[in-house]
Parts: structure tokens; C-alpha cells; sequence
């Protein structure tokens, strides 16, 4: 069994999460709130999802905005039980806490991003983005291959700067790209990676890839206007953050519940 969230850690995680959203807002006073003084995000020029931004306000688009500390909520969660490390799983300690750290990124990068649309807010949106689409891959490519620690943590770095080039120099197609990495991640693991996992559990993974397609499905409802209440505080993508935290989940929960051998149970 994987190891159990407990009161403690629960409580541990929401604490954090606070402190990083009053960080937020800290950040926000000082920059803000007139966003326009800044280059807007690309979306600006099209649509930046349903909901309405409030002119003038600190929080641009708030429920946007904080159903993104959901990342931050998890990524917390991942670090704190990887403190206390599950002795049969074979998820290093150092995999762990940089997927929880690299939740919380995602998670911030997309509540700047939301509360100010702003280009240097989608920029770190994005990044965030890539940044967790890397770690994906490579922990796919490093089981498949058995690529040792060291060259794993030189390839994802090398991977994310890569990708955070690109970003720089061709913005519009970060979608697309990130669509890219997100679905060569999924057939490596599922394909080759996944068999050489033992006693993984295959439903964390594929209910991770159920609630990211339903996300995905809730977000061109939103992005498209088809199911939009602009002023209202339920809006589709938040959905979408949500339910992309929750896939983020049972990935780590699905590369926790691998053992090392001869620690099945």
C-alpha cells in the first residue's frame, strides 16, 4: 500500500498552501494592479477563457486564479509524504519532491497568470507547464531506458531549458508544443515504461488520464464559450485546474505505489 495522508500532513500542506497564496498577494500589491502598464498575455488579443476580468482589481480573474493553488495544495501534500518516504515504494525521495515542486510551480505560474494577464504572467505559466511535461518524459524515458539518477536530473534539465527557449523565442506555439510532450510522455510510460514498473497500479495512471481528458474537454467548452457565465465564480477552467490537479495526484500516486523488489504487499 502507499503510504496514507494523514491529519498531520493534510494540515502541514493547507498551512503552506496559505503562506504561498498570502506571498501571492504580497507579490500582486507590489506589482499591481494596474496590469495594463505591463505587455498582456497573447490570449488579450483573442480570448483569455471565460471568465470576465474585473477592471481595476488586484485578482483579475479570481476564481481562475485561486482554484490554481489546488496544484499548490498537492505539490505541498507530495513534498510532506515524500519527507516521510514509503521504505517499499521505488520513487526516490528526490523524484518526489520535484514533482510536488514542481506542482506548487505550476500552480503559482497559473494564478499570476490569471490574476494579472499579463505576458510575464503567462510566461511563467507556461514554463511551469513545460517544467511538468519534462518530468513526465523523463521518468518514462529513465525506466524504459534505465537511465541512471545523475543523467536523468542532466536530461530534464536539459530538456526544460530547451523548452523554455522555445517558449521565448516562439510563444505561439506553446500549446501545441506542450500537447506534444504531454502525449510522447503518455505513450512512453503506457508502452514501454509501465511493464518494467512493478506492482505499480495502472488505475492511478489511467484515472489521472481520465479526469486530464475531461479537463480537456471542460477547457474547449470554456475557452470556446459554449458553456460561459462571465461574471460567475464557477467557470470551466477553474474546473480544468482542478481536475488537472487531481490527474497530477494520481501520477504520484501511481509512481509512489511502484516497489523495489521483493517489497510487494
Amino acid at each position: 500500500m502507499t503510504q496514507m495522508i494523514t491529519a498531520r500532513s493534510m494540515a502541514v500542506a493547507l498551512v503552506l498552501t496559505g503562506l504561498s497564496a498570502l506571498g501571492v498577494l504580497a507579490a500582486l500589491s507590489a506589482l499591481g494592479p494596474d496590469w495594463g502598464a505591463y505587455a498582456p498575455a497573447s490570449c488579450t488579443t483573442t480570448r483569455c477563457f471565460c471568465e470576465q476580468p474585473r477592471t481595476g482589481a488586484l485578482v483579475l480573474q479570481p476564481a481562475n486564479s485561486w482554484s490554481s493553488f489546488g496544484y499548490v495544495l498537492l505539490g505541498f501534500l507530495m513534498m510532506v509524504l515524500a519527507a516521510g518516504r514509503d521504505p517499499a515504494s521505488a520513487m526516490p525521495p528526490l523524484a518526489a519532491r520535484t514533482l510536488g515542486l514542481t506542482a506548487i510551480i505550476v500552480g503559482l505560474g497559473s494564478a499570476l497568470l490569471h490574476a494579472t494577464l499579463t505576458l510575464w504572467g503567462q510566461f511563467l505559466d507556461v514554463a511551469g507547464m513545460y517544467l511538468l511535461g519534462s518530468f513526465l518524459l523523463v521518468c518514462a524515458l529513465a525506466r524504459w531506458r534505465a537511465i541512471p539518477d545523475g543523467r536523468a536530473i542532466a536530461l530534464y534539465a536539459a530538456l526544460c531549458s530547451l523548452l523554455v527557449a522555445v517558449l521565448i523565442m516562439l510563444p505561439e506555439v506553446r500549446r501545441w508544443l506542450f500537447a506534444v510532450l504531454l502525449l510522447l510522455a503518455i505513450v512512453i510510460e503506457l508502452v514501454f515504461a509501465r511493464p518494467l514498473r512493478p506492482g505499480a497500479r495502472l488505475t492511478y495512471y489511467l484515472g489521472g488520464l481520465l479526469a486530464t481528458a475531461l479537463a480537456f474537454g471542460i477547457w474547449i467548452l470554456d475557452q470556446n464559450g459554449v458553456v460561459c457565465a462571465p461574471g460567475s465564480l464557477l467557470q470551466g477552467h477553474a474546473v480544468w485546474h482542478l481536475l488537472g490537479a487531481v490527474s497530477l495526484w494520481l501520477s504520484f500516486s501511481y509512481y509512489r505505489s511502484e516497489r523495489l523488489p521483493g517489497r510487494f504487499g
